[in-house]
């Protein structure tokens, strides 16, 4: 089998221009949209949704590739970062090495790429990975670089990278492509035509022992914050965690020639997915502050832990809404207090009921 890098096309790709106009003109639509609802948000209303959304981006990243981060710890780091008020809590390698690069991605997102800057990235991802032989450069193992799955002595090859000679050439080469497609570049390139060729062209150079994903997915991020002008704050990884499967057999399909309409398609519509994810938290975000302005000094405490417990749940809900024993459960409180609370939190306007009698269900009811 030939992979892509090994064809005399390589990395010159193809693609169909007309296939993706639609795709790149609701981009630019959806764009506005984000900076016309985060207008509306306070400045301490953007630092906490800035946190946020780049805290789920760090753990969603870091999950796809099978590493589970701890949320608070996470949030800590970010936070202690920014410059923002923080804890003392210990906040491990993991957690701290990934904060590192998404702080350093969204700060520096608008200079040219350099190998540094990857190093810079990978040595922040692989703080804890005693195993590798180089962190902080790029490989030099003389093994094939393969993705595989499978039982030991079964495996199966998914894609194999160049070898480990050709990484600097391949790389010096990638990043001179990524400095001039960008808007300011000789040759820019459409936003969601260039976030996914940089993908996908990273992605098969594989050019560090470990880590590519993350890095990867970063370097996207920084592409479309290029086009944008500004931190995306996109929740793209959030995006390709929910459809892992899609996201692999897609990289798998598309590294064995160099026509990529089909990736740059899947990849694109997977952006405006995720695009729409962050629109929804932004406003997310308004209708609660607005539904807490329309409470203030109307809720008891444990009508004040129950609202915070469900708004944890963010833009999916609490699953099936909320039961009188779900509010017993989290307030401790009595079945009669439980019926009183939560009729007034319905009377107030802060909760809409739906169902009769043991399937009776209760949701937040937030502004437009």
């Amino acid at each position: 089998m030939r992979w892509n890098w090994q064809r005399n096309d390589w990395p010159d790709f193809s693609y169909d221009h007309a296939a993706l106009e639609p795709l790149e003109k609701s981009f630019l639509l959806h764009a506005g949209e984000f900076l016309g609802a985060y207008r509306h948000v306070s400045p301490e209303g953007r630092d906490t949704l800035k946190i946020e959304l780049i805290s789920d981006e760090a753990l969603k990243t870091s999950e796809i590739e099978g590493e589970t981060l701890d949320r608070a710890s996470l949030q800590s780091s970010l936070r202690c970062q920014f410059g923002m008020d923080t804890d003392s809590r210990r906040i491990g390698p993991a957690e701290r090495g990934i904060a590192e690069m998404m702080v350093d991605l969204y700060r520096s997102f608008g200079l040219p790429l350099s190998h540094e800057t990857m190093f810079v990235w990978h040595r922040m991802v692989m703080a804890s990975a005693n195993r590798l032989q180089v962190v902080g450069g790029y490989r030099t193992h003389s093994d094939p670089m393969q993705v595989v799955s499978g039982a030991i002595g079964h495996p199966k090859i998914h894609f194999e990278a160049p070898p480990s000679e050709q990484v600097p050439r391949e790389m010096d080469a990638f990043v001179n492509w990524f400095n001039a497609t960008a808007p300011d570049g000789a040759k820019p390139l459409p936003a969601l035509t260039r976030a996914g060729m940089v993908h996908l062209y990273f992605e098969s150079i594989h050019p560090f022992e470990d880590g590519n994903g993350r890095i990867g997915r970063a370097l996207s991020e920084k592409s479309i914050a290029q086009d944008l002008g500004q931190p995306s704050l996109i929740a793209l990884a959030y995006t390709i965690e929910r459809g892992r499967k899609s996201y692999y057999d897609m990289l798998e399909k598309s590294n064995k020639n160099n026509a990529i309409t089909d990736w740059l398609i899947y990849f694109g519509q997977t952006i405006l997915e995720a695009q729409q994810t962050t629109l929804k938290r932004v406003e997310f975000h308004i209708s609660k502050t607005r539904l807490y302005d329309s409470l203030r000094g109307q809720l008891n405490p444990r009508q004040e832990k129950v609202i915070a417990r469900m708004f944890r749940e963010g833009i999916e809900g609490f699953k099936g809404g909320l039961s009188a024993e779900n509010y017993i459960s989290i307030t401790q409180a009595s079945r009669a207090t439980a019926t009183r609370d939560l009729q007034g939190l319905v009377a107030k306007g802060a909760f809409l009921r739906t169902g009769e009698l043991r399937h009776t269900r209760y949701h937040l009811k937030l502004p437009n």
